[in-house]
């Protein structure tokens, strides 16, 4: 990907939202800057075990910040279905909304569950508040 020119506030700012939430980051045209974090997850997909990317990694970012610097921020992240309730109950205790709880596939096993969420935060804060809200997951 081609250099995205974006500040050294927000290259800064990219940094330590990354290192908070233990992920790797990139900055997209926007600019967005997008955290990958990668987890181990034991589960399978038609009786075939996965390891896929689109299972295991969570994904948080963070755009257009304002005067006060407070961005758009998101998260998700997939969980086994008997630890969905506690995810958002974590989110919600934190003060972020949670936007979406939904599956991706069929005959997983066990039942994943994916959890969306946002704030408009200074992104340090709601990195944060993610990591605490997904701390049980491991």
């Amino acid at each position: 990907m081609a250099q995205v020119n974006v500040s050294k506030r927000f290259r800064v700012l990219c940094n330590q939202f990354s290192r908070i939430l233990g992920g790797e980051h990139e900055i997209d045209p926007g600019p967005v800057c997008f955290v990958s974090r990668a987890r181990r997850l034991n589960a399978s997909i038609l009786g075939r075990k996965t390891t896929s990317p689109l299972v295991r990694y969570q994904l948080f970012s963070f755009e257009r910040l304002d005067s006060t610097g407070r961005a758009l921020c998101l998260g998700e992240t997939a969980c086994f279905q008997n630890q969905a309730n506690r995810l958002i109950s974590n989110l919600r205790r934190e003060g972020i909304k949670v936007t979406a709880l939904h599956n991706h596939w069929l005959f997983d096993n066990p039942r994943l569950m994916y959890i969306h969420w946002e704030s408009i935060d200074n992104p340090i804060a709601f990195a944060r508040k993610s990591k605490r809200a997904i701390a049980f997951l491991g």
